[in-house]
């Protein structure tokens, strides 16, 4: 890795090479070294390999480390060369000499000059960030290259790839990723940003964006970019925590930091002003999830970081990362303060930690034209935060040339045109139409997509056998029209299922395009779990037909909806709906008025209800999949609220109430303890209803673990007419198996979590109370399997291991109350498929 190049040119030639232990023969990292009669040098990366670029008239290389003696190379003028080294130990090796170990120094915090020195880095962070300033303006240069790395020549040579030779490329073997690569992605920003402390507030205006596009019928390219941006956000050195790769790592200067670290004071640079420190720093424990490095530290009397380099340790907790690193350079302010100038953070992932093929993403950022404390034009303090200029995505090459502050590779600069290349390949489209219906679950065929696929046959205990086609249209067919359908057939039963849908879009754009803005109407027949509503999955899922205990309580629904929804950029959302609603008790559910259950039954239920849903998810970034909109989980909360009116006579509605919805979302980060997500929601109804009108509380009687239902409660076996919940689920990334040997090699995580659940009825609606209230179900001998919560809250919590062959989380589940209830189980093991990096 580079430190401190200059760009290549006419008068330049690159040097590279490996720094090694002479006797051992190991790499050294982070070694410095320095061009001779310069400033100007670097140091090698995490496995001792270095690149730099070096004028004609520099004819020297200096390298230095602590503990091994300083060595001087000639540089052969003219010609790119490779230039490995040796280094010697300082300490002189005799013929015969008796070695007594000596305890090894335990390392200390206290009288630790290194120590001591990054406690007055921590104590002068407030006066080097941009919070110090009442304004702040400059702009921001951001590259995102994503390619398949690390391939073989054997791998490049296979036919399928055959007619995509001009794909590949070839980088220097001694930067991660490996020799050949296969660009997949590529994304180039240029805006400027504001920021203003009183009252705190930052704006940016994208001035320019251009980015690979891919067809939309395949892949969200803003999902995409969304997800990359997510997983190499900016690195804030002066954060106490760094997001990298959707995990956050303990900053080497957070207040905490000599708690976690090993710090070292390595080198002192005399050569250039002000004099820097070169301090090492190291994890105290290799697994947890901390940087690994060197900090370059002014001796000027702000303690400011004017160089970084962060790498993290081989064994880290981390899931397919195989190499991370981190280059951060700073500049001077006109008040001798410093700024971030710089940033090129690159990982590499793959399967393996030590071979094969991976994925490596670059993510290079360039401020310039910073100003501080220059007033802003006062439009600048007005709304929106985010602002894009007309035809930002349309800037010409021109443009880019003359405003790119670190230009493109030859290679680099040919991504955008090889990619559109590509997708006119038939051989390509084959495949993605292929790797589409593997993930989505839909078989495109233009106008039309038939899917998902994975629930074309499924089974439970009322339908049997259920077998199910359908599919939808796409913009291919019109940007404005759209439709989706389908039709299931339960052998059991002996019934059809249907649906039917109609959507148009109010701002000429798909429908599942951010932000949505359309009316749709529909008609389904089908049946349905009592309270059972999935998130991110159908509920005919073949996997989800395995289930435990009895699963004979469904209801056959018939629904027609009219919805109007509204969604804004600064991710506020509602909705208007109009439905009428039949159901009709299935299997072994019934509806009755009095307690002869057999005789005096009721048929169906009838309701026709107005909603008002509003949604506010402040920064939410998401990836817009064939089916589901996937969040990308940060720490931002989402506000859901919903008031629900059933309307007694209009469309043959039979009841009168009003049902308040509502709840919070939230992901707190906890630094080196993990993160907790935490959902508080709760509900009022007010009026008097049947009980499939009541709240009837999310059930799991799956095998796998749902993070918003209830582990161990059984289908139908709970409803309120008022209730409030909490549910917090604990991951500590591994915080304690870090500290046990031989564990800490498998990489396992804790978790715990923890859910309580605290409502009840009122009189009006509870059978018990109320004579005239709808009867709760009973079993075979009797007993009513739906109950209402008493003054005891129910609760269940589990632990559990995480990151089980980076993809499985196992947890035994407790329950702790309501254990008299029929068919209760107390404790279970359930299992949940999951990939965290």
């Amino acid at each position: 890795m580079s430190f401190g190049a200059n760009k290549a040119n006419a008068q330049q030639i690159v040097v590279n090479g490996v720094v090694t232990d002479a006797a051992s023969k190991g790499g050294l990292p982070y070694v410095s070294f320095l061009i001779g009669g310069t400033t100007k040098g670097g140091q090698t990366d995490a496995d001792g390999k270095y690149t730099v670029a070096i004028s004609n008239g520099q004819t020297t290389l200096k390298f230095s480390y602590v503990g091994y003696k300083t060595q001087i190379k000639n540089i052969k003028p003219g010609v790119s060369q490779v230039i490995n080294v040796q280094l010697q130990s300082e300490f002189t090796q005799m013929n015969e000499v008796v070695i007594r170990a000596g305890k090894k120094p335990k390392y200390r915090n206290k009288e630790n000059p290194a120590v001591e020195l990054i406690r007055k880095v921590i104590e002068n962070k407030s006066k080097n960030r941009i919070e110090q300033y009442d304004y702040v303006s400059y702009q921001k240069y951001e590259r995102m290259l994503f390619s398949m790395s690390n391939l073989s020549d054997k791998f490049k040579s296979k036919r399928v790839f055959k007619n995509y030779q001009f794909l590949f490329q070839q980088q220097d073997s001694t930067k991660i990723g490996g020799r050949n690569l296969l660009p997949v992605f590529q994304e180039e920003k240029l805006s400027d940003n504001y920021y203003i402390k009183n009252p705190e507030k930052t704006k940016t205006v994208v001035l320019a964006n251009k980015r690979v596009n891919f067809d939309e019928r395949f892949i969200d390219n803003q999902g995409l970019s969304t997800y990359f941006d997510r997983m190499y956000q900016d690195i804030d050195i002066y954060d106490n925590n760094i997001s990298v790769v959707s995990n956050q790592l303990l900053s080497p200067i957070a207040d905490g930091a000599p708690t976690f670290y090993r710090f070292y004071i390595s080198d002192t640079i005399k050569t250039q002003q002000p004099n820097l420190i070169e301090l090492s720093f190291m994890p105290r424990n290799t697994t947890d999830l901390l940087f690994q490095g060197k900090l370059y530290v002014t001796m000027d009397g702000n303690y400011a970081i004017q160089k970084a380099f962060l790498t993290v340790n081989k064994n880290i907790n981390l899931n397919f990362v195989r190499a991370l690193e981190a280059d951060l350079d700073f500049e001077q302010n006109a008040d001798k303060r410093y700024h971030l100038s710089k940033s090129n953070l690159l990982v590499d992932f793959g399967l393996s930690k030590k071979s094969g093929a991976g994925f490596t993403g670059e993510r290079l950022v360039s401020f310039k034209d910073y100003k501080i404390n220059t007033p802003l034009p006062d439009t600048i303090d007005k709304a929106p935060l985010l602002v894009v200029v007309p035809d930002a995505s349309k800037q010409s090459e021109q443009f880019w040339t003359m405003n790119r502050p670190v230009a493109l590779s030859a290679a680099n600069a040919k991504i955008y045109s090889n990619l559109d290349t590509l997708q006119t390949i038939p051989s390509f489209k084959r495949t993605m139409d292929i790797v589409t219906l593997f993930f989505a679950g839909y078989k495109d065929f233009g106008p039309f997509e038939m899917g998902p696929v994975n629930t074309f046959y499924s089974f439970n205990g009322v339908e049997g056998f259920r077998a199910r086609i359908g599919g939808r249209t796409t913009t291919a067919l019109s940007k404005r029209y759209f439709f989706e359908t389908y039709a299931a057939y339960g052998f059991e039963d002996q019934k059809w299922k249907y649906f039917v849908k109609g959507t148009y879009s109010l701002n000429n754009k798909s429908i599942y395009a951010f932000p949505q803005n359309y009316v749709s109407a529909s008609f389904q027949r089908d049946t349905k779990i009592p309270g059972q509503e999935l998130q991110f999955v159908q509920e005919d899922n073949f996997l989800l037909s395995f289930k435990r205990g009895e699963n004979n309580m469904m209801l056959y629904n018939d629904f027609y909806r009219v919805d109007y929804v509204r969604e804004f950029e600064n991710h506020f959302s509602y909705s208007l709906g109009l439905r009428k609603w039949n159901q009709s008790p299935a299997g072994s559910l019934y509806f009755s008025n009095s307690e002869n259950s057999f005789t005096d039954r009721i048929n169906n239920i009838n309701t026709s209800e107005v909603t008002l849903a509003l949604r506010y998810a402040p920064h939410e970034k998401f990836y817009q999949g064939k089916v589901y909109r996937t969040p990308i989980v940060d720490k931002y909360p989402t506000f859901n609220l919903r008031y629900t009116a059933g309307i007694k006579g209009l469309l043959g509605g039979g009841y009168n109430y009003h049902n308040f919805m509502g709840s919070i979302d939230k992901r707190l980060y906890l630094s080196q303890l993990g993160y907790t997500d935490l959902t508080l929601d709760g509900a009022y109804i007010i009026g008097k209803v049947p009980f499939p009108l009541l709240s009837i509380h999310r059930a799991n009687q799956t095998y796998a673990y749902q993070l918003n239902s209830y582990n161990l409660m059984n289908f139908l076996e709970f409803v309120s007419d008022h209730y409030a919940s909490i549910n917090i689920d604990h991951n500590f990334n591994g915080f304690f198996f870090n500290k046990v040997p031989l564990l800490k090699e498998l990489k396992l995580r804790e978790v715990l979590s923890f859910k309580a659940l605290y409502g009840g009825l009122r009189d009006e609606n509870n059978p018990i109370v109320n004579q005239s209230a709808m009867r709760f179900v009973k079993n075979q001998d009797g007993v009513s399997i739906t109950n209402a919560l008493n003054k005891e809250p129910y609760l269940e919590g589990s632990v559990g291991v995480g990151n089980i062959f980076k993809i499985l989380r196992v947890d035994v589940v407790k329950r702790f109350t309501y254990l008299d209830n029929p068919l209760v189980t107390n404790w279970g093991i359930r299992a949940r498929v999951k990939f965290d990096f």
